[in-house]
């Protein structure tokens, strides 16, 4: 079951609503005494419902859940649609400039700081979750796999496991490799990481960049999961595939 309703983060776009989302299991109905772990992602829009996808394509993440009978809340937040990179915005943690979108303020942070202090509060009092960090995750694609790779390692004390895919580390690889060298991750982290085999050479020192990225991961050190997709590509429809593998490694021995 999915519950959608609207919400508003005035840290951010003031009174303006969005979309929130969140996945329940079959069984949560069943059992009232059991709690669940609960995966946070990006671009809720995206998650759940073609219909509401930017491109008439989601993740699938519903039917995949429903058919494996995986024990996981998630919730799942619409990201900021202004033309004026109000998603790289909220979804970057660093400045950057780029030749295509021109100047862009990171609020990241802030928008972090909105969804452990207030999203995450307000799920954790209404649904039966577990609330410790070893039960909270985070999972986004593209500028929300960026996202994904600075919340568990900035907020580490909140979010034990991430799942990137095709983050947008060749946006700020100056920056986000600085900021790897300097976290200071618990050695239980586990992150998940893939890039497609034909994004590659669609950004310029993207292998160079994901293959620094993952070492300096794996040097921290942090249990990580690394994968180059056969094939794969900057859409919905590559990302479902790769439910099985990201959703493995989030439950890796837990």
């Amino acid at each position: 079951m999915v519950i959608t309703w609207d919400i508003t983060i005035p840290e951010l776009t003031k009174d303006e609503t969005r979309k929130a989302y969140l996945y329940l299991p079959e069984s949560y109905a069943l059992d009232e005494t059991t709690r669940y772990p609960v995966l946070y992602m990006f671009d809720g829009h995206n998650v759940f419902f073609d219909s509401h996808a930017t491109y008439g394509k989601s993740w699938g993440m519903k039917e995949y859940m429903d058919q494996t009978e995986t024990p996981l809340i998630i919730a799942a937040v619409e990201c900021n649609h202004s033309p004026n990179n109000g998603r790289l915005e909220e979804y970057s943690p660093f400045n950057f400039k780029d030749s295509v979108f021109g100047f862009v303020k990171g609020r990241g942070r802030t928008t972090m700081e909105w969804m452990v202090r207030s999203f995450k509060k307000e799920i954790d009092t209404h649904f039966r979750t577990l609330p410790g960090r070893e039960y909270t995750f985070i999972a986004g694609s593209s500028m929300g796999g960026l996202m994904s790779l600075y919340a568990v390692l900035e907020y580490n004390h909140i979010f034990s496991r991430a799942a990137a895919l095709s983050p947008s580390i060749s946006l700020v690889p100056d920056k986000i490799e600085r900021f790897i060298n300097q976290s200071k991750p618990d050695p239980d982290t586990v992150i998940y990481m893939d890039y497609g085999s034909e994004e590659m050479d669609t950004h310029q020192g993207m292998p160079q960049c994901f293959s620094r990225v993952t070492s300096l991961l794996i040097n921290k050190p942090v249990m990580l999961e690394s994968r180059v997709i056969p094939g794969g590509t900057h859409c919905e429809a590559s990302w479902e595939n790769q439910i099985p593998f990201f959703m493995n490694t989030l439950f890796y021995e837990l």
